[in-house]
């Protein structure tokens, strides 16, 4: 396993982009570091890696890992992510979003992404509200609870992440908590490592706002709660509807096969008598020019 400070500086822009915005004691930063982690234990080279992110917390990530990165508008991570690996097939690409990023203005590109299948992993990091933007509430926000636009609380139901996921055809999905860090680190390295769409939510805090309005406490308090009421899916299976009353599954909760997209796209273009991208980049001008 990779020594800590070897990661920091292969892999974050450590002498340009810090210190960061984020708040003391923010999971983010337990988040990055997780996946960063993942990434060591792989050995995956920073050159390999496209990091796209969103507008929001989550989306700040981008700025800070020494990748390939972009920065896009608030919801598109998941579109341009599509397009960089239509275009690198052969580039580990990673979306980053929170919950508001990637369910509320970016749902309709995340049920696609899972449908088609492609190969990218979304770190979506779950704090149940939209942080950066004044603590409005989110797709994940609970029924009842506050948040800035719901100073009465919240009418919604909130998404089920897994299940949407699911149900939109992605092969891989886990969730963790930022309480769980050793854990999170391991779905993070399962989920980089399987073909086709993998989602890793990560069950995050934001005690500035949410916790701040729902009265949960400090940044300590809230990922505490989160190693109370977390339940991993292999113990789950022991436990009665009554003891999983109140509580939250993490774990590995979704893996199978499906094709993936950019491999049915390239058998479709040489089907149809094309030439593939690895054909064309064996046949990029550099190489034309030796053989002249």
């Amino acid at each position: 396993m990779a020594v800590p400070s070897t990661i920091i500086y292969q892999y974050l822009r450590s002498k340009k982009k810090f210190p960061h915005v984020w708040c003391p004691g923010c999971g983010i930063g337990i988040t990055m570091g997780a996946l960063l982690r993942a990434l060591a234990d792989l050995e995956v080279d920073k050159n390999d890696v496209a990091m796209v992110a969103g507008i929001g917390c989550t989306g700040r990530m981008s700025v800070y890992c020494d990748f390939h990165t972009l920065h896009t508008t608030h919801g598109r991570a998941l579109a341009f992510a599509t397009g960089v690996k239509l275009a690198k097939p052969n580039m580990r690409v990673i979306a980053v979003s929170g919950d508001g990023d990637a369910l509320a203005i970016g749902g309709n590109h995340f049920i696609h992404a899972a449908r088609r299948n492609i190969d990218i992993t979304l770190i979506l990091v779950n704090n149940k509200t939209y942080g950066m933007t004044g603590g409005q509430y989110s797709p994940t926000t609970p029924s009842g609870k506050f948040g800035s636009t719901a100073p009465y609380g919240n009418v919604e139901y909130p998404f089920d992440v897994f299940e949407l996921a699911k149900g939109a055809g992605a092969n891989y999905f886990a969730r963790g908590t930022v309480y769980h860090a050793t854990l999170l680190q391991v779905l993070m390295k399962k989920a980089l490592e399987k073909k086709g769409f993998s989602v890793v939510e990560v069950i995050s805090n934001c005690h500035t706002l949410y916790g701040r309005l729902n009265r949960e406490g400090s940044a300590v308090k809230m990922i505490e709660w989160m190693n109370e009421n977390a339940v991993n899916v292999k113990v789950a299976s022991k436990k009665t509807p009554e003891e999983l009353e109140g509580k939250f599954l993490i774990g590995e909760m979704l893996n199978i096969d499906r094709p993936e997209y950019c491999e049915r796209y390239e058998q479709l273009i040489e089907r149809l008598g094309g030439k593939s991208k690895a054909q064309n980049e064996a046949r990029s001008p550099q190489h034309e020019a030796v053989e002249q």
